[in-house]
């Protein structure tokens, strides 16, 4: 299976509520959803947890079990395509571009430094050549 972005994920969510919604004419619940558009019930969970943080859909807590419910679907047009950094993707470049700097400035300092070298002994041989 490939894999697919939030957005997608959010897309089929919504409409598989409202197909369950159509066709069982009740509430349907995280598993049948997950059952329709072929997620594990893990990944489904993950999924709507997102969504319900987002406020796109709603759990309602009921005698039969929890159900959802789709509260604003326009939302979803607020996630972003695609697939974004990681937080963990996005340190690491953050981290290896300070490194190129300070390494970057380090060969700075050592050049210059090389230079006063140079200029030091080049002097200390002129006053040696003049006595």
């Amino acid at each position: 299976m490939k894999e697919i972005d939030l957005y997608t994920k959010a897309h089929l969510v919504v409409a598989a509520i409202r197909i369950l919604e159509h066709k069982d004419t009740v509430s349907s619940s995280i598993e049948k959803v997950c059952q329709m558009i072929s997620f594990s019930l893990e990944h489904g969970n993950l999924i709507c947890k997102k969504l319900g943080e987002m406020g796109i859909i709603e759990f309602v807590e009921g005698a039969y079990g929890t159900m959802l419910f789709v509260k604003n679907h326009l939302k979803i047009e607020e996630i972003p395509r695609g697939f974004g950094e990681s937080k963990l993707e996005e340190e690491l470049k953050k981290f290896q571009s300070n490194k190129k700097d300070l390494s970057k400035k380090i060969e700075l300092f050592q050049a210059e430094q090389a230079e006063k070298q140079k200029n030091l002994f080049a002097e200390l041989e002129k006053k040696l050549k003049n006595k």
